[in-house]
């Protein structure tokens, strides 16, 4: 199998990078969920990384950050939830496919 080019580690910096700006705004909830995020990311399956490094390096890193940044910022609002980063990845990978068609 071959290697994501977005580690596990890295996708995982970005909830806590997202998390570190929730409790900048003073969005204690909105970053308990991100940092549990974070946690759960250890368990992404290697798949998904793989999907979501596909699209990312296809549609480019301005494309991916108007995609990224809405979805994190509903996490910290509080009008997203999600149990597991693997579910917040598929939403992610939906958006993607989206703008790829």
């Amino acid at each position: 199998m071959a290697k994501p080019a977005v580690s596990r580690d890295a996708f995982r910096g970005l909830f806590a990078f997202y998390a570190a700006k929730a409790h900048h705004d003073h969005k204690h909830d909105g970053e308990h969920r991100l940092l549990k995020l974070f946690g759960s990311a250890e368990d992404i399956p290697d798949r998904l990384l793989e999907q979501w490094s596909e699209g990312a390096e296809l549609l480019g890193p301005e494309t991916v950050g108007r995609i990224l940044e809405p979805r994190t910022r509903q996490i910290a609002n509080g009008s997203a939830r999600y149990d597991h980063a693997s579910g917040f990845l598929h939403a992610l990978l939906r958006d993607l496919g989206q703008k790829v068609q």
